[in-house]
């Protein structure tokens, strides 16, 4: 196998990796190399939950999500967990805890989504980052399901992390 790296990002890098399957014929593939992410399900201790919506640039309009963002380097993914919490709502965790991991698009990416639950939320500043467009929104559980099932929420690492969210939290 032979790797090439053909593009070094602020977020992520991209590797042509050249290979040949058993049996097969040599393959080229193009992978995203990404360092890790976290997504945050915060809940306030009415039981209503915090999500953002989110202005995405690659798909050009507002997302409603769950906070999130990449891992910086050597930065564990529960200290990244709280800081994007604080950056993104404007709420510091009592108490964060993880509830799994997944690859996001193994397809063509190496990147893994830490989740995370969130509580005992105290109120602090925002600090978002230059370019951030994010409005802080408060949910009850049914209404996520809903947003959900209705197409509101369409970020699939938000799916996920719900679902994670309800079985285990």
């Amino acid at each position: 196998m032979q790797t090439t790296r053909i593009l070094q990002g602020d977020v992520f890098g991209v590797d042509r990796v050249c290979f040949t399957p058993p049996g097969g014929s040599e393959l080229t593939k193009l992978i995203v190399r990404h360092p890790g992410a976290v997504t945050v399900v915060p809940q306030l201790d009415d039981g209503s939950v915090v999500l953002i919506r989110n202005f995405r640039i690659s798909v050009e309009r507002w997302l409603v999500e769950f906070c999130a963002g990449k891992l910086e380097p050597d930065e564990s993914p529960a200290v990244c967990a709280g800081r994007e919490l604080e950056e993104e709502t404007g709420w510091r965790a009592g108490r964060i805890e993880p509830l799994g991991a997944f690859l996001t698009t193994p397809g063509f990416s190496d990147e893994w989504m830490h989740v995370f639950a969130a509580r005992q939320l105290v109120a602090v500043p925002r600090r978002l980052q230059p370019g951030e467009r994010i409005e802080v929104l408060q949910a009850r559980p049914e209404q996520v399901d809903a947003w959900i099932t209705d197409g509101t929420i369409q970020d699939g690492k938000s799916m996920a992390a719900w679902a994670l969210w309800k079985a285990l939290a």
